[in-house]
């Protein structure tokens, strides 16, 4: 049987691959964050409640950087946001090699989360729109896969810089690895089109003249609202795991450099696998299916992560489906909210709906650090990520199945805008 991404024209797989390539680099400049924590804390004294925030500055900002990039999209085009947020991102994670204390790294953070959001958002929209409906779940899944090469890049990376290099030095090294995505716009620029869908509307009607507050009119508000609360859910309760776990692995298991790195190993593997299950899950259950039972399993899987008394052998197998079910969530997103809002206001309603969530969610980690100080981290955990996942799922409920949806046409089905309602006739 022939394989399917065989079946993709040139521009489908071009798209994949300079998508695939922006969350990968993307996720090896974020991650590399949550691997030097226990440094930063030894090197310049930092409390956990401050490394915290470090970790929940950058994703607030990325909120404010993907709501800003997903109605630039809308107005200029995907391909040229696409290319801003890449450079911006790389550049402030360089610099961050470069900070002095706390306040410099935290500022440096902030505009790093910028570019951060602003890349998803506009290649989320553009993967979608350039990609046929038969197979968008599985091409948003297996590019949403590249965090988890990014992620695994960011954990050899870390392995091997801080056995070289004194710690004081090598957090330093790491951050400088980070202009590495900027190589990545000259492939955009040569190979990546604008999605003809845009184009075909832009045409129609002046992006300048459509409001963005369209999202917040019906029949659009309930989509918006619903998918906010589900984004804030399963991106606090991914957040509040992976920016600690290495920390968790480190002082409460005591696990060395190698021995945290090698645990990771056995989740980053099952995270890569998970973008990949849920994307062909997305297309072959549905996306509301596919989302529901990986939230569930996700939470049931952190209870047992974190609140059994298990052993260090034990943990390490457990990694693998705790990295699986939590990225098989995540595999459908692009799609799922691509398919929720009309091409006119596709990267402002996604860009801010998805970002709003990752922009509440960023409190997670924060609030792990705060709680951590009357608790177990292990617990602290375990208590905000299972009652984040609890909000993801219940959102779900209120938001409908989108499978199947074609993207070319005004609004999605049974939600064509008219009369008042047609987002053109508010001034942006």
């Amino acid at each position: 049987m022939k394989f399917w991404i065989s079946d993709l024209n040139k521009q489908e797989r071009r798209t994949m691959s300079a998508c695939f390539g922006g969350w990968a680099l993307d996720a090896f400049d974020v991650q590399i964050y949550s691997f030097v924590i226990p440094t930063l804390v030894a090197v310049w004294g930092m409390t956990r409640a401050e490394a915290g925030y470090l970790g929940t500055v950058a994703l607030v900002f990325s909120a404010v950087g993907g709501a800003v990039a997903g109605r630039l999209s809308d107005r200029i085009g995907r391909v040229q946001v696409l290319k801003l947020t890449v450079a911006w991102f790389a550049f402030f994670t360089f610099l961050s090699g470069f900070a002095q204390n706390f306040e410099q790294l935290l500022v440096l953070r902030a505009l790093q989360g910028l570019g951060f959001g602003g890349e998803w958002a506009a290649g989320a929209v553009l993967m979608s729109e350039i990609i046929r409906p038969k197979y968008r779940g599985r091409a948003a899944g297996t590019v949403h896969s590249g965090f988890a090469v990014g992620w695994g890049g960011a954990a050899l990376v870390y392995a091997l810089v801080f056995s070289l290099v004194p710690q004081e030095y090598a957090w330093r090294c790491l951050f400088w690895l980070g202009i590495l995505p900027a190589f990545l716009i000259v492939v955009i620029r040569r190979y990546v089109k604008e999605s003809e869908t845009f184009e075909e509307k832009a045409k129609q009607t002046s992006t300048h003249k459509i409001s963005a507050l369209g999202i917040f009119k019906p029949p659009l508000l309930r989509k918006t609202l619903a998918s906010s609360l589900f984004a804030i859910g399963m991106q606090g309760g991914y957040y509040a795991v992976v920016t600690w776990l290495p920390t968790y692995l480190k002082t409460e298991r005591n696990l060395s450099v190698l021995g945290t790195g090698s645990y990771l190993a056995v989740v980053i593997v099952g995270a890569f696998l998970g973008f990949l299950l849920g994307a062909h899950c997305a297309d072959a259950l549905g996306r509301k299916k596919t989302l529901m039972t990986f939230g569930i399993l996700s939470a049931a899987m952190v209870c047992l992560y974190m609140f059994a008394p298990l052993s260090n052998s034990a943990m390490l197998i457990l990694g693998f489906p705790l990295g699986l079910f939590a990225n098989a969530m995540f595999a459908p997103t692009g799609a799922f909210y691509a398919e929720l809002f009309p091409t006119e206001l596709r990267g402002t309603g996604q860009g801010f709906a998805y970002n709003l969530g990752r922009g509440v969610g960023a409190f997670f980690p924060a609030l792990v650090g705060l709680l951590s100080a009357t608790m177990p981290l292990g617990m602290a955990i375990g208590i905000y990520t299972v009652s984040a996942y609890g909000i993801a799922i219940v959102a779900l409920l209120f938001l409908p199945e989108t499978q199947g949806v074609a993207l070319d046409q005004e609004s999605s089905p049974g939600e064509r805008l008219s009369g008042d309602e047609q987002p053109g006739n508010t001034p942006a």
